[in-house]
């Protein structure tokens, strides 16, 4: 790879995350091959019989996907996502056999809602968010916008075509529910509101029988009604159930054999009789229900949850499994163990999480109720997994079974923020949120503090410490950068600059440092005094959150705010690669031990996997 002004974009090797939030966010292929799901811009599709995945994301969404929709045969992928107000919102048309966009379509603003196919393949209609409100019909073979009209009064929240019937679609949403008559000679179409009778609900997700004779609409308040599609304008209220509600309102209705699957907002999973509406069994998983995916043979189906796990269940018994998991919160750090780039550890609210590079399944769980872990790392013997809470106190696991091998009670007031292991084990370097600095020496059954530096006066965001363990760097939010004897507790050198630093490292030389923060600049230091060498803009937009660099120190990595991941040569100050995928905030990011692989984390939950390129560095064409 020579040096050119343009960027080559990082290959993507795997991600781990799902936007459980997102309406119609999971769906599985008509040949039960595998499921497509979004995280952040880019959408997933994962082979469920070779585990791997496939991602749509090349000129593709530059926001987060905000929803989904599939064609009958499976051959096309309708993806809409939100953007800023006043913008236009993308609807993008994919094509899963060559997995190419087929079209790119823009006429909503601020977001699109939803999305539903003809049962034909011939339109798509789309229905735009709170602020746009508006259903369109486009042509799906032309990518032409064929009509469109006002959705209601009130805000709009599902839009779904009959199963028989290209000329009728139904919209429910806050207080309406409406059946449209759409004519495509004429570029028409036209509402008729069904007749609730007293009945005021927010209908969330509908689902219409096969024979188009009825529909089933799950309702914020808990219940199902049933609506009767016969001959306009009688499109009547029948009955609704179940008697108890469900908690937090039904958010997923799909037909089964064993009857109706309803999804609640409190992960009940339940299957209704479809006639009188009754429970007839029940189960719950872990977070709210989002979507449901039937399999072909309707013996079972897929579940997505705001806590980001997708779970497979079995229709009759109820029974379940786990098959994708990730974080559901902001992840604030990763790492990796020294010498081994088989596995990470990433930690969020509530937990920190093993998992295995190659198959990106989770191996281990570490959880702590009701508290955010801050800050991670592995000790370079590997036989403990150190983290900093948000109580303030230092944890160490076993990174096999995950048992607590001891705390380090109020090692820092408002909660510890960063944290590194010297190479030997026997130490631990921590800062806190106040700004204090401390060494932890670590015995076989006591932990005792042996300095406290207070020259910071702002949170320390970051801790590098040297290869032989004798001096540290610490990066803080007040605009300040010092190097710490760890022999003397003094500290040997200080640099400022109008920033608040957010990454601090040493060259593999230990001549120069490398900082980044809130002004978008990377630094280069001379390590002896302070002197910045070079100054290179690491962003056009935003804050550089984190940095990484190779064992060999030709080449650094770079992410923050702006969403892209950088590759950097070192000595040139060049951006030579750029990765587009998240769809918030860089928080960490990291080169496995290996040098094969970069690992980011995000402020969406999500994880993503690069290839680390291999650069032909200083060359011209």
């Amino acid at each position: 790879m020579s040096k050119t002004n343009g960027l080559t974009p990082l290959e993507l090797q795997g991600v781990i995350g799902f936007n459980g939030n997102v309406e119609a966010g999971l769906l599985l292929h008509p040949g039960d091959q595998h499921i497509i799901y979004p995280l952040g811009s880019t959408i997933v599709i994962r082979h469920l019989t070779e585990n791997t995945q496939t991602f749509l994301q090349k000129n593709g969404h530059d926001n987060k996907v905000s929803c989904l929709a599939l064609s009958s045969s499976g051959k096309y992928l309708a993806s809409g996502q939100v953007t800023h107000m006043g913008f236009y919102a993308t609807v993008i048309i994919w094509n899963l056999e060559t997995y190419e966009i087929v079209h790119k379509l823009d006429l909503h603003k601020g977001k699109v809602q939803a999305l539903a196919f003809s049962h034909d393949e011939q339109f798509l209609a789309t229905l735009g968010g709170r602020d746009d409100n508006k259903i369109v019909i486009w042509h799906v073979e032309s990518g032409d916008s064929i009509c469109g009209d006002t959705a209601s009064s009130e805000t709009a929240l599902t839009v779904k075509w009959f199963n028989n019937n290209s000329g009728k679609l139904v919209t429910g949403g806050c207080y309406t529910l409406r059946v449209w008559d759409f004519d495509p000679r004429y570029r028409k179409i036209h509402p008729q509101d069904c007749g609730l009778g007293q009945l005021r609900r927010v209908v969330q997700t509908v689902m219409i029988s096969e024979d188009d004779d009825h529909m089933y609409c799950g309702t914020e308040t808990g219940d199902v009604l049933y609506i009767s599609l016969g001959s306009a304008p009688n499109y009547l209220f029948k009955i609704s159930g179940p008697k108890k509600p469900f908690s937090m309102g039904v958010r997923a209705i799909v037909s089964t054999n064993e009857g109706l699957a309803v999804g609640a907002g409190d992960g009940s999973v339940a299957i209704l009789n479809p006639q009188t509406l009754r429970v007839k069994k029940r189960s719950k998983v872990a977070g709210g229900v989002t979507s449901l995916a039937t399999n072909a043979a309707g013996d079972h189906f897929f579940i997505g949850t705001q806590k980001c796990n997708i779970y497979l269940m079995h229709a009759v018994s109820l029974e379940f499994e786990l098959r994708n998991t990730c974080h559901f919160a902001c992840i604030n750090d990763v790492a990796f163990p020294a010498n081994y780039s088989e596995l990470f550890a990433t930690c969020s609210m509530n937990d920190i999480r093993v998992w295995h590079a190659r198959t990106r399944n989770e191996l281990l769980r570490i959880q702590v109720p009701n508290l955010e872990c801050l800050c991670i790392t592995f000790s370079p013997d590997g036989k403990s997994i150190i983290s900093g809470w948000s109580d303030g106190k230092i944890r160490a696991f076993k990174p096999q079974s995950g048992k607590l091998l001891y705390a380090i009670n109020d090692a820092h007031r408002d909660g510890v923020t960063a944290i590194v292991c010297s190479a030997d084990c026997r130490r631990i370097i921590s800062g806190g949120m106040a700004g204090q600095v401390r060494v932890w020496a670590i015995g076989r059954d006591t932990q005792q503090m042996v300095a406290s530096m207070k020259e910071h006066k702002d949170r320390v965001n970051h801790i590098y410490i040297n290869n032989d363990g004798t001096e540290c760097v610490s990066a803080s939010s007040d605009g300040s950068v010092i190097g710490w004897s760890l022999e003397r507790f003094v500290r040997n050198i200080c640099m400022f600059a109008s920033t608040k630093f957010q990454a601090v490292l040493y060259h593999p030389d230990q001549s120069q440092l490398l900082t980044t923060g809130t002004d978008r600049k990377i630094t280069y230091w001379d390590v002896t005094d302070g002197v910045a060498i070079r100054i290179v803009d690491g962003s056009e937009e935003d804050t550089v959150n984190c940095l990484d660099i190779t064992e060999d120190g030709e080449a650094f990595v770079s992410a923050g705010a702006d969403k892209l991941v950088k590759v950097w040569g070192y000595d040139e100050g060049f951006q030579y690669c750029e990765g587009v995928g998240h769809s918030g905030a860089i928080t960490a990011c990291k080169i496995s031990p290996d040098q094969g692989t970069i690992v980011t984390v995000g402020e969406e939950g999500a994880i993503f996997l690069w290839t680390m390129p291999q650069l032909t560095l200083g060359t011209d064409n």
